[in-house]
């Protein structure tokens, strides 16, 4: 059985997009209020941290450098051999 997209948001199920999801892709706007597509309650995939569904926004990945000591490094080669 198959349900319309008006049906299906007029349900009071979906809560209307918060801000910071502006401009993602899964933005479905019915009767001028914007839904989320994939999730009923954006706010809540926000409270965390970024939201998985979200197209507009990528995680930032750190890359740390690790220091290395040059004496121990030389030690660790010379039992290698």
């Amino acid at each position: 059985m198959q349900t319309s997209k008006m049906a299906k948001f007029s349900e009071g199920g979906f809560l209307p997009v918060i801000d910071k999801c502006e401009g993602c892709d899964r933005i479905v706007e019915e009767a001028g209020i914007k839904y989320c597509n994939s999730y009923m309650k954006p706010e809540a995939k926000w409270r965390l941290g970024i939201c998985n569904f979200a197209t507009h926004a990528k995680p930032e990945v750190k890359v740390v450098k690790v220091r290395i000591n040059p004496l121990k490094a030389a030690k660790r080669a010379s039992r290698r051999k």
